[in-house]
């Protein structure tokens, strides 16, 4: 009986989770739809990072994970703002790219994945952090974005997801 209530407990937190996180992404979206100004308050309510520690040890190693995390703490609203900014830029340009029927090997799609590349360098744990992410690691991201229904959402699905992995890949093989 004690272990039901824990879960029961558990399950009605993780509601709660997310439902504010399904409140957050609709006001990112009524937000950028109407222009107005992302606030990383709101735009990260109910997300909860540390729920994926498992998932990237796995995949990256413990470090990786125990690096961003340590990065993603120790950064100011101001910075968090700034970084949220750049990926809703970088993935809506992706999404209208990917709409538009962009060749995956046109300039427009390779400064894209130039722009994407850079964003993964700058993150810590990433492999090649603080420089040029390696070529596997970024050509496996493509892939997971992808397999993984989590992040082709970020591309408006898996033709999206689909035309960032084939984006990546070529300016993987010509730069990487």
């Amino acid at each position: 009986m004690r272990a039901l209530r824990t879960h029961l407990g558990w399950l009605r937190a993780e509601r709660q989770r997310l439902a504010r996180q399904i409140a957050s992404v609709e006001r990112t979206i009524t937000t950028m739809e109407g222009g107005g100004e992302l606030m990383a308050d709101d735009m990260f309510d109910g997300f909860d990072h540390t729920r994926y520690e498992a998932e990237v040890t796995e995949r990256w190693g413990a470090d990786a994970y125990a690096r961003g995390d340590a990065w993603w703490r120790g950064l100011s609203d101001a910075h968090k703002q700034g970084f949220t900014d750049q990926v809703a830029r970088l993935n809506a340009d992706w999404t209208a790219a990917a709409e538009a029927g962009v060749d995956p090997a046109s300039d427009e799609a390779q400064d894209l994945a130039r722009r994407h590349v850079e964003w993964l360098g700058g993150i810590p744990g990433t492999p090649g952090a603080g420089a040029t992410p390696v070529k596997e690691y970024v050509v496996g991201l493509g892939e997971m974005y992808v397999a993984d229904e989590r992040f082709a959402r970020n591309y408006g699905g898996a033709q999206g997801a689909t035309f960032v992995r084939d984006a990546l890949r070529v300016y993987a093989d010509r730069v990487l």
